[in-house]
């Protein structure tokens, strides 16, 4: 992600499983989408639990944004019509688009959920088979696979629950530091995108990433950032008498 406001990348925290990165209030920002791979991919973007293309509460199935091989692409807010969308803008928790829209419950996470392209091969010759097989598999498979399962449900049944200590230490932590910022939907912008046909190799993503974000004195109050003033993000936030020590030597006078 990126500040587009001071042109710099939001440094990322990793805490309890969990990437996090710290916002500012009324600073725009962008998503970066990078396809990495050597076919086209199709990205669902959410933001604060909304689909950042139709504005419904997200859902992997629904429309995103499809990428050619080894495309990168920045997307700056949210799709108002093919040719222009409302900036994403760091802001109170009340003013977000999603509470705005009546759906606070997941503000503060932006995620996506990647799909690959269905291929449709054609082969130049399709070798005859004049003895098909009456099953698609040996009648013996059916065995093996039914026992696989067995024994994969009874490690599952067996398997002891999580301890409910760190799942309560850090709920006290979230309940002491509540979100405090949310993405609003800010001024229009030119965006244009066109329509394609895209065709999804499977109903479930190949890869689902997902962000927290809030801003860094939450931050620090959840433990996700060390309790130090962090250099970047403490200049300029205050006056100081003596910001850099000592007298330095004027400029020359040039003659």
């Amino acid at each position: 992600m990126i500040d587009r406001d001071n042109g710099d990348w939001l440094q990322n925290w990793s805490h309890r499983g969990q990437q996090w990165i710290a916002g500012t209030p009324g600073h725009r920002y962008s998503v970066r989408l990078t396809n990495s791979s050597d076919r086209r991919v199709l990205v669902v973007l959410s933001v604060d639990g909304v689909n950042a293309v139709s504005g419904q509460t997200a859902s992997p199935s629904q429309a995103g944004y499809v990428l050619e091989a080894w495309q990168s692409t920045e997307i700056n807010g949210w799709r108002k019509s093919m040719d222009d969308v409302a900036q994403f803008v760091f802001t109170d928790l009340p003013d977000s688009y999603a509470a705005r829209t009546g759906r606070p419950d997941n503000v503060g996470v932006i995620g996506v959920a990647v799909f690959q392209e269905r291929q449709v091969y054609r082969p130049a010759y399709e070798q005859p088979r004049p003895y098909p097989s009456p099953y698609p598999y040996p009648p013996y498979a059916r065995g093996e696979v039914d026992a696989s399962a067995a024994k994969a449900e009874r490690r599952a049944s067996n398997a002891a629950p999580a301890p409910a200590g760190a799942a309560r230490e850090q709920s006290m932590a979230d309940t002491a530091a509540a979100q405090s910022i949310g993405t609003g939907h800010g001024a229009r912008e030119w965006s244009p995108v066109s329509q394609t046909q895209f065709v999804r190799a499977s109903r479930s993503p190949a890869q689902v990433i997902q962000l927290r974000y809030d801003d860094y004195a939450n931050l620090v109050a959840r433990g996700v950032v060390p309790r130090y003033r962090d250099p970047y993000y403490s200049r300029n936030v205050e006056p100081r008498a003596f910001p850099n020590g000592f007298v330095a030597d004027p400029p020359s006078r040039g003659w």
